[in-house]
């Protein structure tokens, strides 16, 4: 796993119309998972079942996305707050973007 700028994904995935998005939404669940040990869902995995859903997916996405993010971060040995309720609510509220770039802010600190 790599740190990777966020300033840079945001820039892309709204130059791309989104496309790009894809590509973060996918990195973020693998890094994710790589980080904090569990293997239950890749990126692509959840990309599909995101597709299959209409959505529906996405928020049980953003839940598992915050449990699994804490745990990579207090097995690192950050000081972490489980923010696991803060994505669903953003995530029923359509701010996925927003989840996005606090997901990979809290990412970049476990990779450091």
């Amino acid at each position: 796993m790599r740190e990777r700028n966020l300033a840079v994904n945001l820039l892309l995935t709204i130059f791309t119309c989104g496309i790009y998005g894809i590509v973060w939404f996918i990195t973020l669940t693998d890094d994710a998972a790589y980080a904090s040990k569990d293997n239950s869902i890749s990126g692509g995995i959840a990309l599909l079942l995101t597709i299959v859903t209409c959505g529906i997916y996405s928020l049980y996405w953003n839940y598992k996305m915050g449990k699994m993010i804490y745990k990579a971060k207090v097995d690192a040995g950050i000081n972490a707050a489980d923010n696991s309720i803060l994505y669903l609510i953003l995530g029923i509220f359509g701010l996925e973007l927003v989840n996005y770039c606090i997901m990979q802010s809290e990412l970049n600190e476990v990779s450091n």
